[in-house]
């Protein structure tokens, strides 16, 4: 856990450096306020929702909005950490029976487990576990990769409507040749107006949408670990075999080792060590 919060303050440190040389870059030959134009930055804003607006129901793009926001927020669990709760829930399931797991339902974390200890506590068999969280897997899949295209059309909005504030700029620098005041106020909208459209792309909405991918496929891969668990506590399939089973999910480097120890389960369950399964 202090190795992933670490990393985590890199990433952070990273992105403010990368930033402050991104504005370094700009203000080196001149003033930032340069490169500041309400003019442009209107058309290219408010064009962008505009088109979002028409193109999509207001709903559904606060729900892109609240999930981009999660998505950075909050933190998912690793890989490691839902293999070690599966071994310990096959171990109470092994000791206290089935129906023992239906407390640990309720107190699930992720919503996705929760379902899978309901249908499993529900007495489903194994092929209609599968099933069922196999679909809950691909709409998943399918929400957020709708929710991804959204972020990625708005990111094409943006370039577009950049143009078209160049236009702009351009049409009113033409109907004032001759005219030099006329030139330096339409200049600037038709430079600024491009710049901002490629920048709010690139530097906002294609990763958004990079990042909602990465999360997603990390959160499939989650899904996957806890529908393979689920299934073989429902087989019966021993601790120590379900363990091996789930590790083959993870990094080499996350393997090393037994994840979860006798000592851990006793203290987790109370078994006291006569009753304790054989690792």
């Amino acid at each position: 856990m202090k190795n992933i919060k670490n990393i985590k303050n890199k990433n952070i440190i990273g992105l403010i450096i990368c930033f402050l040389v991104f504005l370094i870059g700009f203000s080196i030959h001149g003033n930032l306020g340069l490169y500041f134009n309400v003019a442009g930055l209107f058309i290219v804003l408010g064009g962008t929702c505009g088109a979002a607006l028409i193109s999509y129901r207001l709903e559904r793009l606060v729900v892109v909005s609240k999930v981009v926001i999660s998505s950075y927020r909050t933190k998912a669990k690793e890989p490691h950490e839902i293999v070690e709760i599966l071994v310990n829930l096959a171990v109470k399931s092994k000791i206290e029976g089935l129906l023992s797991l239906e407390r640990e339902e309720k107190e699930a974390s992720m919503l996705f487990l929760r379902e899978a200890l309901g249908v499993l506590v529900d007495g489903y068999n194994a092929a209609e576990i599968r099933n069922y969280l196999s679909a809950e897997m691909n709409f998943f899949r399918l929400r957020r990769e709708n929710l991804e295209q959204i972020l990625r059309n708005i990111g094409d909005f943006l370039p577009a409507f950049g143009l078209v504030g160049s236009v702009v700029g351009l049409i009113g620098m033409l109907a004032g040749v001759g005219d030099t005041k006329v030139i330096l106020q339409t200049v600037p909208v038709a430079l600024t107006s491009t710049l901002y459209g490629i920048v709010f792309s690139n530097f906002f909405m294609a990763p958004f949408a990079a990042n909602l991918r990465e999360r997603t496929n990390r959160e499939l891969l989650l899904q996957k670990i806890i529908m393979e668990g689920v299934i073989a506590i429902e087989s019966e399939v021993h601790p120590n075999l379900l363990e091996r089973k789930l590790k083959s999910f993870l990094t080499p480097s996350s393997r090393v080792g037994q994840l979860v120890s006798l000592k851990k389960i006793r203290e987790r369950f109370n078994i006291k060590s006569s009753t304790a399964p054989t690792s």
